[in-house]
């Protein structure tokens, strides 16, 4: 189910396409972040709970619907720029990464579709005789995160090729930039419209 695309990989592609290798891949990082603290809130029991409240599970997927739409339209603002991507940043570096990682982190801890599917999955795989059921979902946890940042690590890496032969252009590398955003803006749109299945 992790290795098929969905909506971590739209993302980390819209970001290959809209911004680079680097930054798709720090997103990917901080996606898999994100994605770990909804098993902490798994693991701790406030996954159930939020899986339970239709207020909740709407805050939450309105809350990452609406990050998502606001990271693609500040990728469409900008998408002219996106030629002086190989030129030097007047920002340092390191801080570019952290906020690339503190945007992957909020879009992966904002997908209700991640705390449904661990709320639902984890608890099979707990040995409940054994005891330490919220250490025991915190470790198995890392199963699934591992193998999604791998696979989103794959993803970086394709989308970024592909980028690479558009930055021979200024005005491709503008359509591609678009591109991006508005697969951001469509993905959060997807996310605000899909229900839960109660």
């Amino acid at each position: 189910m992790i290795v098929i695309p969905g909506p971590s990989v739209l993302f980390v592609v819209g970001r290959a396409l809209a911004h680079g290798r680097r930054t798709a891949l720090a997103t990917a990082w901080g996606n898999a972040l994100g994605s770990y603290l909804l098993v902490v809130v798994v693991a701790l029991g406030l996954g159930s709970l939020i899986g339970r409240s239709a207020t909740a599970f709407t805050a939450v997927k309105l809350a990452g619907a609406g990050y998502l739409v606001f990271l693609g339209v500040r990728a469409l603002r900008h998408r002219g720029r996106l030629g002086e991507a190989g030129q030097p940043s007047p920002r340092p570096a390191r801080r570019g990464d952290v906020r690339t990682v503190v945007d992957g982190m909020l879009v992966g801890a904002t997908n209700p579709k991640g705390l449904v599917f661990f709320a639902a999955v984890l608890p099979q795989f707990v040995d409940h005789g054994a005891g330490a059921v919220p250490t025991q979902m915190l470790v198995l946890g890392l199963v699934p995160i591992g193998i999604g940042l791998v696979t989103d690590t794959a993803w970086a890496l394709t989308a970024s090729a592909a980028r690479a032969w558009f930055a021979r252009s200024e005005r491709r590398m503008s359509l591609v930039g678009g591109a991006g955003g508005f697969a951001m803006i469509g993905l959060g749109i997807t996310v605000a419209a899909t229900g839960r299945a109660d």
